[in-house]
């Protein structure tokens, strides 16, 4: 299955063909919907059939491997057979949201000094979770810092490095509960020039200042050395 999110994640459709239907879900020889993972929901859209028909796709799901998707119908609809083209739609409007949101957890890593421990990227808002110590977080430093970051407008692109290079430089690898997929011989990098570098396979905006204005909401204690810090959308 060729994802063409990878490259391009401003792409709002394509032109498909369905490979397979099954209860699980269907899969496409190519997409532009973003599977659930890291952090990131997966992408909700429409396909398109020929005869003009639209069929909602309420999600998608990794399937059995990193390269596969799933694409999981609205409940009652009747899926195409195999072999039907169709055009892939997302929901352009909410993957943005989410492509905002991601790149300044990304921003939040550079601004925050600790490992990651978990994480979540929602609509117009966004947490993580950091292993620190019991130990008082500024709200209104975080806010400033994340906003001075996006008004610089840093450039946001993936670049790839091999699984050897990354062994070499474990300090690129921030989250402590998930880590890169491993046995592809490659690892996707995120690099927010001059601010951070760090593995993720997830969609992005292309410069900071897209991103637009945040806040930082609540700094929750999640235990004895954890802390979340929510962000939202100022918007």
């Amino acid at each position: 299955m060729e994802l063409l999110f990878r490259e391009d994640a401003y792409l709002k459709g394509c032109e498909a063909r369905i490979t397979s239907v099954g209860p699980e879900g269907l899969r496409l020889d190519r997409t532009v919907f973003y599977p659930m993972g890291g952090g990131q929901p997966g992408d909700s859209g429409h396909l398109v059939l020929e005869d003009g028909n639209r069929l909602r796709i309420v999600d998608a799901r990794k399937g059995e491997s990193h390269e596969d998707v799933l694409h999981i119908l609205e409940e009652g609809t009747a899926a195409p057979a195999p072999g039907t083209r169709v055009t892939a739609e997302i929901d352009w409007d909410r993957r943005h949201r989410h492509m905002r949101m991601h790149t300044c957890m990304h921003l939040l890593c550079a601004v925050v000094t600790g490992d990651v421990t978990g994480g979540q990227v929602g609509d117009g808002k966004g947490r993580l979770d950091f292993n620190l110590p019991e130990t008082q977080l500024d709200k209104e430093h975080i806010t400033a810092e994340l906003n001075r970051l996006v008004q610089e407008d840093h450039s946001v692109a993936p670049r790839w490095i091999s699984e050897d290079e990354l062994a070499g430089q474990p300090e690129l690898v921030r989250t402590m509960s998930v880590k890169p997929p491993s046995g592809g011989g490659r690892i996707r990098l995120l690099d927010i020039a001059g601010v951070d570098l760090q593995p993720c396979g997830g969609t992005h905006v292309q410069r900071t200042s897209e991103i637009g204005k945040v806040r930082t909401g609540k700094i929750e204690n999640k235990g004895r050395q954890n802390r979340r810090i929510n962000i939202l959308l100022d918007e």
